[in-house]
């Protein structure tokens, strides 16, 4: 049990895409979940122990994690479920890692770094495509032009969302945008700036998003002003950046409850086709004072096969690794900035 970890919410879309990388590799992490029937239907599909229960449930959830070096969360909304698990890890002694891309649970995470590093526990959120490859090309652009202090990131994720994406970008909806202004978070209005923007497979349109970054890259490279885009059809750009005249209503309880209904009865998540005939990319610049640019871009896998396999490299590392880890952690810190570069069907350009 010495390097036991598990997955909570192994039952889910991406749960369940790490389960079946980490068999193919050999590996025997615990499904855990909150519902025994599924969670026992998982594991005995796969041929691995599992756990059963509640995050609402705090002694349930202490049993839950005794003997676990790491857990991988993946249960969202994360909004939600990240701080009574995070509460239980440190409890516990548990390696705390999840895939979420929500700044409020980064800045949650990042505020118990002093009692996690007392603990000798590490915090890693975001440990998928929210933010691992966007983390990583932050740091390498850092360590070309180490005075830079302006950052842009953009990614163009194509195949589709996965259900509980989509029902985090409806709860995201009522809070507006966010960017990084030196180095305070700043709300902005849904929308708030467009650019087009050359990725590697072509120009796109691009608008302002309130991604994980804007809290994480900040972290990881010290740049004080940062702006994430993601690339969106321009009708769609445009429709968003209408709502932001009912962000009040958007974040309302029947409003939000009829969004979430509707996501729940079409969205499922790409099958394996399409993620397999989908790639993601990834462009980066930073500035200095001194208006000296570097640009970067990535070429990668469908976001969620990424997801899976940088997940579960992060969590497999520090399930086995002896070295002390603890405190709060962005992917960039704890793997280093070429980590993205390791992972299957990465492709790194350095462009300007």
């Amino acid at each position: 049990m010495a390097d036991a970890w598990m997955v909570y919410g192994a039952y889910g879309y991406t749960g369940r895409l790490v389960l079946e990388r980490a068999v193919a590799a050999g590996y025997k992490p615990v499904v855990a979940g909150r519902d025994p029937d599924r969670t026992e239907s998982l594991a005995l599909e796969f041929g691995l122990p599992h756990r059963s229960f509640e995050l609402s449930d705090t002694e349930a959830l202490r049993r839950g994690l005794k003997g676990m070096r790491a857990v991988l969360h993946c249960a969202g909304p994360f909004s939600a479920t990240a701080a009574p698990m995070i509460a239980a890890c440190l409890q516990v002694g548990t390696h705390y890692l999840d895939i979420t891309g929500e700044i409020d649970v980064f800045a949650f995470a990042h505020a118990n770094d002093s009692a996690a590093r007392k603990r000798n526990v590490a915090l890693v959120p975001g440990v998928g495509f929210d933010v691992v490859p966007t983390d990583c090309l932050a740091a390498l652009l850092k360590r070309e032009l180490p005075d830079a202090t302006e950052l842009l990131l953009a990614f163009d994720a194509q195949g589709g969302p996965s259900r509980g994406t989509a029902l985090t970008s409806i709860e995201g909806l009522g809070k507006g945008g966010r960017i990084r202004r030196e180095g305070e978070l700043i709300s902005v209005p849904l929308g708030y700036k467009r650019r087009e923007i050359a990725f590697p497979h072509g120009n796109r349109q691009t608008v302002t998003i309130p991604w994980g970054d804007v809290y994480t890259a900040f972290v990881s490279t010290g740049i004080p002003n940062i702006e994430v885009y993601m690339a969106l059809p321009p009708r769609t750009i445009s429709g968003l950046r209408r709502l932001r005249w009912l962000t009040p209503l958007l974040g309302l309880g029947p409003v939000q409850w009829f969004l979430k209904r509707r996501v729940e009865a079409n969205v499922h998540g790409p099958d394996a086709s399409r993620r397999g005939d989908s790639r993601s990319y990834v462009h980066g610049e930073v500035r200095n004072p001194r208006g000296d640019v570097r640009i970067a871009t990535l070429s990668t896998p469908n976001g969620y096969a990424l997801t899976a396999e940088a997940a579960l490299k992060i969590t497999h590392f520090l399930a086995t690794d002896a070295g002390p880890h603890a405190g709060f952690y962005t992917p960039s810190l704890l793997m280093g900035a070429d980590f993205v570069r390791s992972l299957s069907g990465v492709e790194y350009a350095r462009v300007r």
